[in-house]
């Protein structure tokens, strides 16, 4: 039996959890994962965490202990050994909160590079909550760009999930696929803003959807409102809430911004605050923004290449920390206003 990989997330947070169990998947290396989030006021496994453990497991069949909610230590063998690669499969998978439906899906996406047939997986959860990226980002952003080096992967939305009570449902669809090497280190001229601005229909007699993106348009600098599309939508969902993400295109790469509606906060000033962050990228030079930094560097240790980032950022800290641990080798070059990463030696894959 091989010697698990001995992880400590004494440092982190739940990215540190996904991240590693997704690597184990990936390598066909067993882990040890000690202090699980130990730097959050309640460190443990939480529902959304657990909920990704028990997928991973239950699609590789693998061999897991502390799979419990407040487990702060958890061993996971994804036991490929003996197969070329991960049969795919339709699963199923309930949240129970309002937890993050998208963070499940993000940490699934790589194991299409080890697919050997189609895997589909519906989640049941949040899909527009705190602290993580709303459906739009990964439906309309993230997975455009990853698409472009080669990931097969699509998301299906049967009903929108807002904070408390979650209840969306979205079914992510991932193809046997192989990476090619990431070039996203140099930013084009702007091309486009696309606005994707959501309610749910108990909101749609307040306008909520449409106030959002005039608050947005109007909040816009320079000559972005003249790229601007719009698409306003009135959703199915068990809570009431709100969402709004604005696309940005450029050259060769896309990067997205977002924020969520509020209770008591008005439509208006929700558009104006993702209008205000891309305002921010706009004025930097990184062709990506600092949540895609993060969850690129992942592909870029599957699969080599070079990746321009707007700052190294905790999270950027963290994740390259870890990857190193799996063997990759991240290189990070500082000019003073942007952050270089680039892979001369990728991650090996399952034998």
């Amino acid at each position: 039996m091989t010697t698990p990989r001995e992880l400590d997330g004494a440092n982190a947070g739940g990215q540190f959890v996904r991240t590693a169990l997704a690597l184990s998947v990936r390598t066909n290396e067993p882990v040890r994962l000690e202090n699980v989030r130990g730097d959050r006021p309640t460190p443990g496994l939480r529902h959304q965490h657990l909920a990704v453990l028990e997928t991973l497991a239950e699609v590789c069949d693998a061999d897991v202990s502390g799979a419990e909610l407040g487990a702060e230590t958890v061993a996971f063998d994804p036991g490929l050994e003996g197969h070329g690669g991960l049969e795919g499969g339709e699963y199923a998978v309930d949240i129970g909160t309002a937890g993050s439906a998208t963070l499940l899906c993000n940490a699934l996406l790589p194991l299409a590079t080890v697919l050997e047939s189609p895997l589909s997986v519906t989640v049941t959860g949040g899909t527009d909550v705190a602290w993580s990226p709303p459906l739009d980002y990964l439906r309309y952003v993230k997975l455009p760009l990853v698409r472009r080096f080669g990931l097969e992967a699509a998301c299906e939305v049967d009903r929108r999930g807002f904070y408390p009570d979650g209840g969306g449902e979205v079914t992510l669809r991932l193809e046997p696929s192989a990476l090619e090497p990431i070039a996203v280190d140099e930013r084009g001229s702007l091309e486009a803003l696309r606005l994707y601005s959501t309610e749910s229909e108990s909101l749609a007699d307040r306008d909520v959807a449409h106030r959002q993106a005039e608050g947005a348009l109007e909040r816009l600098d320079s000559d972005a409102p003249e790229l601007a599309t719009r698409r306003e939508t009135a959703v199915d969902s068990p809570s009431p809430g709100s969402a709004i993400v604005i696309r940005i295109d450029h050259g060769t790469a896309v990067a997205g911004v977002s924020a969520l509606g509020e209770r008591g906060k008005p439509a208006e000033r929700v558009g104006e605050e993702a209008a205000d962050a891309a305002n921010r990228f706009l004025a930097g030079a990184a062709p990506v923004d600092r949540h895609m930094a993060d969850q690129l560097l992942g592909f870029l240790a599957l699969a080599g290449g070079r990746l321009r980032i707007p700052a190294v950022t905790d999270h950027v800290e963290t994740r390259c920390e870890l990857l190193e641990a799996f063997g990759a080798a991240i290189d990070l070059e500082d000019d003073g206003e942007t952050t270089l990463a680039s892979v001369s030696s990728p991650l090996n894959g399952v034998p």
